[in-house]
């Protein structure tokens, strides 16, 4: 039986980004597939994922990824400095708040809704959001060349969710367009790409 079993949408970016941390940390993980608002979810909120892990049930990513890490990882994905921690913690705030809900329902989620669901695709509601999405790029582009942002303390949790989110950006063609054109942002993807517990995450549909 897995050690960890995580209740979500399979392609969901933050089941995704627990999936990785268990990578990390040498834990054997399932996902089971549930929807959001699904009864055996058993979130108060409906939120995704639930994790059923040491005989305990716990909720929401970030600290689901920080106690996996403390307790089965030996804290590596965790910087000892604190002003380095407070750095990744606010990534991972920045990424939770404000760029993963720009990202996800003005950008992926209309083509997930396209490719896996068969409705319309929503033009006009990427068309609304891409000027923000541009923005946040380029903020993440210049934030990144300017002093590493978040990578300046290694590889952290914070690349984790930054990762997973932006891995979304770029399965569409708009996104893909808007990363190409940050040299800093495509290249630090293209080091995550190649991260074991990334590449022993990938779905099915990214194998080709």
């Amino acid at each position: 039986m897995a050690q960890v079993r995580i209740f979500g949408p399979v392609i969901s970016t933050y089941v995704r980004i627990v999936e990785i941390v268990c990578e990390e940390a040498d834990l054997t993980h399932e996902v089971i597939p549930t929807a959001a608002q699904a009864p055996q979810n058993r979130h108060p909120f409906g939120k995704v994922p639930v994790v059923e892990i040491d005989e305990l049930e716990l909720t929401e990513t970030a600290p689901i990824a920080r106690y996996v890490d403390t307790r089965h990882n030996g804290v590596s994905l965790q910087p000892a400095d604190p002003s380095k921690r407070y750095a990744m913690d606010r990534w991972i705030a920045t990424n939770d708040n404000y760029l993963f809900p720009l990202f996800e329902h003005g950008l992926v989620m209309p083509y997930i809704m396209h490719r896996h669901a068969g409705a319309p695709l929503d033009k006009e509601r990427i068309g609304r959001a891409l000027p923000n999405i541009a923005r946040s790029l380029e903020f993440l582009e210049l934030e990144l060349a300017k002093d590493g942002a978040w990578t300046r303390a290694g590889f952290t949790l914070a690349d984790i969710f930054l990762y997973a989110t932006l891995l979304g950006v770029r399965g569409t063609p708009e996104g893909a367009q808007g990363i190409a054109q940050c040299d800093a942002l495509s290249a630090w993807m293209a080091v995550c790409d190649a991260r074991p517990s990334i590449t022993a995450t990938r779905w099915e549909i990214e194998r080709g």
